[in-house]
């Protein structure tokens, strides 16, 4: 049986790559399924007799450690959130047909966590220490072709803590395999700029780098294509050139192209540069590449522009887990995260601290972020023991030029950060350091100012500014400092490249007494919540940081500050200041772990963008008498009425720099309900009614038709509500799961902090009143149910169809 699915899994591959070859001259594959894996070391598994029959059987991409159970005598510590680590192999059987052997063919990685080592047929390619750096290894020399090949990823992780956040293990991001003809585009092997701008034409520079790995030189026919968004060519170039036998070298075309749609944040229009290679007639190679234009300027009297338009950078800082999918990148669920981003006024992203995966980059082009781009969180100095400090002197060059030849052409990317509160910042060291990767950045790419973000605002304290490298400020946290800098930092453009770092938990409430930081400094005592939980009034915050509200009105003040990228737009794991095991993920998001908003989202969308927004909160269910205090975020009005069943309490309107008003009321059972106006006509109503009693689970899908491609996701919000649809607030009931047809559990989650059950149960405890469901194709045509009970609660069922 064993043998027979090997057999089934050599005959899938062979046809995909099959069917992907008559479709293209640069054959690109899906490399992800029907890997083998196990854990542990197992350093045989290179051998093509090597038994592998009792590993698991998986798709790619894949986390180890989100599979994992939370221990707080695990190595990765409460950084990490207390998931295990360790080693892992990966294998694979596989065949490339007959006539690729006088083809290129190279397999590519997009991100292995971590210390990655790669076998083809015995035969080691490589190792890549960095578990966030893009790789790829040609493989043709070693491919048996027509037969069987052995493929085989050694995986280490085990060196902790290695991070101060969390990483995941394993092969966690997407892997295909690549055939060219011996005459090709290289990898990464194109670099597009606009060096000049306008609505009415621009310029066009393309630079290609042109592989022939023939053992013999060529003549060549370039062609480069610009297509619009509806595929249609508007601009394109011809060239004749030669190149030498076995050598790598880059050919310039220069195009022109009238009247093109900018690319913005609001609309964000793409093309595309299709690079062809020909030898006489035939067709060598189809290489394309992301193109927008746009131009943007930093200031340091106006801030930030883009396309001459003044635009304040609202930015979000994201780590790169995915939630209860953990490490495991998927462009839907990270598609999922921007479209909330997005809703909420965001326009802004900051690639925290670390490159992310090729799907992100790819969807903020699509959707309209402007990217922070970063590259390291540690130099030479360490952070904890066993971070990339010791990979610094021998890998950084290396994975700094591929950090920015892999992402030098998305339109998004408009500044790279070298670093984020770098120990260097604060001896000489720095100093040239700093000036070495400033180096690096510009001789690879000069379109974009090199930025850090920094700590320290004191000039004669901070060595990376002394250097003079930085195009860019980028300043962490002191919101309170930022009036000062126009006069300390004289002529230089200046970024909030990280702040707020407030604390909160969806759904959870304590009367508001002020603002107050949790704790008051490193390591002193506080008066937390029992539960672990902290108020989702936007009144906490860390020592080194500011509460929502301080820190916007701040920047809202400041022309001359770029703008700012909030810590951060989702909870994610690890880090779970201020509180200790069992807290394992953060507290920090805008939104929590399970994508779920928490209340500051609605200030932020109320302040962030021109739809009208009403958001009251908290709930309505209390003790009777018990004081409440109820806020409102609102805009595009002049005041807010608050009712207690029919009863004013009366008109509320923001005064001088508020961002919210506020009521104390007494609880009654009822309806507490919010009227915003403008010039005295109403402009929107939000009620909430006093939940009753339990009497069903709800479930809400975020679409209504999946692909069986294997990778599709559909989020399933769950919650308990009673008779009349209300939420219960309070409500913590253990749903139970059954999914069935064409789809599987891949994920549950409910938010809350200190939950130390696996995402990867059957069932999920609610955490106020909610939690989520992530179901994923399974490959099957078939429609997706999903079956929610719970005790006594009557059952749900939800359908979703699968094209």
């Amino acid at each position: 049986m064993i043998l027979k699915k090997i057999a089934i899994a050599l005959l899938v591959l062979s046809s995909s790559i099959a069917t992907a070859q008559q479709k293209q001259v640069r054959i690109v594959t899906d490399f992800n399924k029907n890997w083998s894996f196990n854990l542990g070391d197992h350093p045989k598994a290179i051998t093509s007799d090597f038994n592998a029959t009792t590993w698991r059987t998986l798709q790619l991409p894949h986390d180890w450690s989100i599979e994992g159970a939370f221990d707080k005598d695990n190595k990765t510590k409460q950084a990490q959130g207390f998931l295990p680590a360790g080693k892992g192999w990966y294998r694979k059987v596989f065949t490339v047909p007959a006539n690729w052997k006088n083809k290129s063919v190279a397999i590519e990685f997009d991100g292995v966590f971590k210390n990655s080592e790669v076998f083809i047929n015995g035969h080691s390619l490589g190792m890549r220490p960095n578990g966030y750096i893009s790789f790829g290894y040609d493989l043709s020399k070693y491919l048996n072709f027509g037969k069987e090949n052995v493929i085989a990823v050694k995986v280490d992780n085990d060196a902790q803590p290695n991070s101060r956040w969390y990483t995941g293990s394993g092969i966690y991001r997407n892997v295909r395999l690549v055939a060219t003809e011996k005459l090709h585009v290289g990898k990464w092997g194109t670099f597009v700029t606009t060096p000049e701008v306008s609505s009415e034409k621009s310029k066009i520079h393309l630079e290609v780098t042109v592989d022939n790995d023939n053992a013999a030189s060529k003549e060549f026919k370039l062609v480069t294509s610009i297509l619009n968004a509806e595929n249609k060519e508007v601009a394109s170039f011809t060239s004749t050139e030669k190149i030498n036998a076995n050598t790598s070298e880059k050919k310039i075309h220069e195009l022109v192209l009238n009247q093109p749609k900018l690319w913005s944040t609001d609309s964000p229009y793409l093309y595309k540069v299709v690079t062809k290679v020909y030898d006489k007639s035939k067709l060598l190679d189809n290489y394309e590449t992301p193109l927008g234009f746009r131009f943007f300027n930093f200031d340091a009297e106006k801030g930030f522009s883009l396309n001459g338009k003044p635009t304040k950078i609202h930015g979000v800082c994201l780590h790169h887990d995915n939630g209860a999918l953990g490490a495991v990148e998927n462009i839907h669920a990270v598609r999922r995260k921007l479209t909330l981003l997005k809703e909420m006024g965001a326009n802004a992203i900051r690639m925290s601290h670390n490159p992310h995966s090729l799907e992100m980059m790819q969807l903020c082009d699509e959707m309209g972020f402007i990217v922070q781009d970063e590259a390291f969180d540690v130099w030479k100095k360490k952070k904890v023991t066993n971070d990339y400090h010791k990979d610094w002197d021998a890998w950084h060059k290396q994975d700094l030029e591929d950090f920015i030849k892999r992402d030098r052409n998305h339109p998004s990317v408009m500044m790279w950060s070298i670093g984020n509160e770098i120990r260097e910042q604060f001896d000489s060291t720095g100093i040239a350091i700093t000036r070495e990767l400033a180096k690096i950045v510009k001789s690879l790419d000069t379109t974009r100012p090199v930025t850090a973000a920094l700590t320290e605002n004191i000039i004669e304290k901070n060595f990376i500014y002394q250097s003079g490298a930085l195009d860019l400020l980028g300043f962490n946290y002191k919101h309170e400092d930022y009036k000062d800098f126009p006069e300390r930092f004289k002529g230089q453009k200046i970024l909030a490249s990280e702040s707020v770092s407030a604390l909160e938990t969806r759904g959870h409430y304590d009367l508001p007494d002020g603002i107050k930081a949790w704790p008051t400094k490193h390591g002193a005592p506080f008066d937390g919540n029992a539960d672990w939980t902290v108020s989702a009034y936007d009144q906490v915050k860390s020592y080194w940081g500011a509460t929502h509200e301080e820190n916007w009105k701040t920047i809202k003040k400041q022309d001359f500050m770029a703008g700012t990228f909030i810590w951060t737009g989702f909870d994610y794991i690890g880090e779970p200041d201020p509180y200790p095991y069992p807290a394992r993920s953060s507290y920090f998001g805008i939104i929590d772990l399970a994508g779920l908003p928490k209340d500051v989202y609605y200030m932020y969308q109320s302040e962030w963008t021109t739809k009208p927004v009403l958001h009251i909160f908290p709930h309505w269910n209390w003790k009777t008498g018990q004081e409440v205090e109820v806020w409102a975020y609102y805009n595009n009005a002049d005041e807010v009425e608050l009712f207690l069943n029919g009863k004013s309490l009366g008109k509320k309107a923001k005064q001088n720099d508020d961002l919210h008003i506020s009521w104390r009321v007494k609880f009654e059972p009822g309806t507490i309900k919010a009227v915003s106006r403008k010039a005295g006509k109403v402009v929107l109503e939000k009620e909430i009614h006093t939940a009753g009693e339990a009497s069903k689970i709800d479930l809400k899908a975020d679409k209504t038709t999946i692909k069986n491609d294997t990778y599709d996701l559909v989020y399933v919000t769950v919650s308990t509500v009673d008779k009349d649809g209300n939420l219960l607030p309070n409500a913590n009931d253990l749903i139970d799961f059954e999914v069935s047809g064409g789809g599987k559990l891949v994920g549950v989650d409910n938010g809350y902090q200190a939950n130390l059950d696996s995402f990867k149960a059957n069932s999920c405890k609610l955490f106020n009143g909610k939690c989520i469901v992530i179901i994923q194709s399974n490959g099957k045509k078939e429609t997706i149910q999903l079956k929610a009970k719970s005790g006594s609660l009557q059952a749900s069922v939800i359908e979703v169809k699968v094209q």
